[in-house]
C-alpha cells in the first residue's frame, strides 16, 4: 500500500504543522484488528498506557483518532486501521482539521458516512 502524497494529489494536508497527512489508497487496504487489544508503537504514543481494548467504543475512537493523526507511513495504516470500521466511526472521530479533509478528499464516501 501506498500513501497518498502531495505530490499525486497536488494538495498537501498536515496533520499537524510540517507533517503531511497518510492517507490509505483505498479503504479495502486498511485490515486493521476489528477486536481485542491493541498496544500502539511508541512512535505512535508517547504515554506508557499504549494498549486500547477496542470493545470499548470510547478507546476504539481513541486508537484510530491516535493512529490517523501520527501515522508517518502507510504501513502503520494496513496494521491498525480497519477500513470497515473506519467508515462506521468517521464522524464520531475527532481529528484536526488536516487530517479530516485529506481523508474526506482521497475517501468521499468518508463525507457521507
Amino acid at each position: 500500500m501506498q500513501a497518498v502524497s502531495p505530490t499525486t494529489t497536488g494538495v498537501a494536508h498536515l496533520a499537524r504543522p510540517g507533517r503531511p497527512a497518510v492517507v490509505a489508497r483505498t479503504l479495502a487496504e486498511l485490515g486493521g484488528p476489528t477486536r481485542g487489544v491493541v498496544e500502539l508503537p511508541v512512535r505512535l504514543m508517547w504515554c506508557p498506557d499504549r494498549a486500547f481494548d477496542l470493545a470499548d467504543p470510547d478507546q476504539l475512537l481513541w486508537l484510530y483518532e491516535n493512529v490517523l493523526r501520527e501515522a508517518s507511513n502507510p504501513d502503520d495504516l494496513r496494521r491498525l486501521v480497519n477500513g470497515r470500521m473506519l467508515r462506521r466511526v468517521w464522524r464520531l472521530l475527532n481529528l484536526p482539521r488536516g487530517v479530516r479533509l485529506a481523508w474526506e478528499t482521497r475517501h468521499r464516501c468518508l463525507r457521507s458516512a
